[in-house]
Parts: structure tokens; C-alpha cells; sequence
């Protein structure tokens, strides 16, 4: 599995900002799908993940992100998105786009994708 984010950038607080996430060769309803996150100088972070079918999905935040941000997927275009709104400064970090599969082991990590939000 492969996967390449893109999206990210500089914005001001209060701003938006879309990342996606492709992955190939595609993801199927029982993978765990999700977005991370590393601060400067921090650790590695969750931020929210999402599986299951498109009827019924089980889609988690993490708390300071929660009405903010939103995860969503798409098996046709094999892409992951994190539409993320009211950006503050705090949520400066690189994201990385993490796939973990339905049907193996396999846990794999994009490259990351820088996102700062500053004035």
C-alpha cells in the first residue's frame, strides 16, 4: 500500500484548509482509515479515523478537534480526506495519513504533509 498526502500549507487562524490522502491500490470498508498529527517538537498524535461501510461508518476525533475537522473517504477515487475548519494555531503540525488493513497486518504511513497556522 502506498499512500501520498497533499493539501497542506500555510494559513491563518480561523481559516481552512482540505488535505487528501491517496491510496493505492485502494482501501476497502475494513481498513482503518485515519489522519495523525506531530507538532513541532512533540510526538506523533491522533486525530481521527474512520471505517466501516458507507451506510454505517464508525468515524472517531479526537476531542480538541471535534466540530471542526471532518473524515471522510472515498473507494472510487481511493482518496482520504480531513476537511479541517477553524483552524487555530495550535493544530501546526505535520499529518500524516495512516492506513490499517481489514485483511492483514499491514499498518502504513503516508509522508506527511506540513499544515501552519499563523497571522
Amino acid at each position: 500500500v502506498q499512500l501520498v498526502e497533499s493539501g497542506g500549507g500555510l494559513v491563518q487562524p480561523g481559516g481552512s484548509l482540505n488535505l487528501s490522502c491517496a491510496a493505492s491500490p485502494g482501501i476497502v470498508n475494513s481498513d482503518i482509515v485515519g489522519w495523525y498529527r506531530q507538532p513541532p517538537g512533540k510526538e506523533r498524535e491522533y486525530v481521527a479515523t474512520l471505517t466501516g461501510t458507507r451506510d454505517r461508518p464508525t468515524i472517531k476525533y479526537t476531542d480538541s478537534v471535534k466540530g471542526r475537522f471532518t473524515i471522510s473517504r472515498d473507494r472510487v477515487k481511493k482518496t482520504i480526506t480531513l476537511q479541517m475548519n477553524s483552524l487555530k494555531p495550535e493544530d501546526t503540525a505535520i499529518y500524516y495519513c495512516n492506513l490499517i488493513s481489514g485483511l492483514s497486518d499491514g499498518n502504513w504511513w503516508g509522508q506527511g504533509t506540513q499544515v501552519t497556522v499563523s497571522s
